[in-house]
This record gives C-alpha cells, sequence and structure tokens, in this order.
C-alpha cells in the first residue's frame, strides 16, 4: 500500500485479502507516524502526560510502549 489510489482500491474490493492487507499498511504507517512524533515531542520537552492527553490514551500506556527508547 503506497498511494491512495491504492487505498482506494483496497477499500472498494470485494477481496478481503486486498482490505486486510491494507489495514496492515495503516497499522504500520501509524506505528512510524506515532513513533516519530512521540520521540519529537519527548526532544522538545513534553512531559509523558502531555502526550498522552493528545493521543487520547493513559500517561502509562503511552510510556509504556514508548518509554524504553
Amino acid at each position: 500500500m503506497s498511494s491512495t489510489a491504492d487505498l482506494n482500491t483496497a477499500i472498494e474490493s470485494a477481496d478481503p485479502g486486498e482490505g486486510l492487507r491494507a489495514v496492515r499498511s495503516l497499522r504500520l504507517l501509524a506505528d512510524q507516524l506515532e513513533r516519530l512524533h512521540v520521540e519529537r515531542a519527548r526532544g522538545l520537552g513534553w512531559s509523558w502526560q502531555d502526550i498522552a492527553t493528545v493521543l487520547g490514551v493513559s500517561k502509562q500506556a503511552v510510556h509504556k510502549k514508548h518509554g524504553r527508547r
């Protein structure tokens, strides 16, 4: 999955395999984007609570997921 056109094709497809591959690609992209911006926020001095509030999760959840880096 590399473009909006690919995503639109997956949405319209009757093939569950194609749709599920799109879901996997979106999850990977979301994880990469989250990791990048959590690292940036921490580098700028954001607290775990600040990050958690923006992400809509608990401070414990965000720290558990990203605190080891």
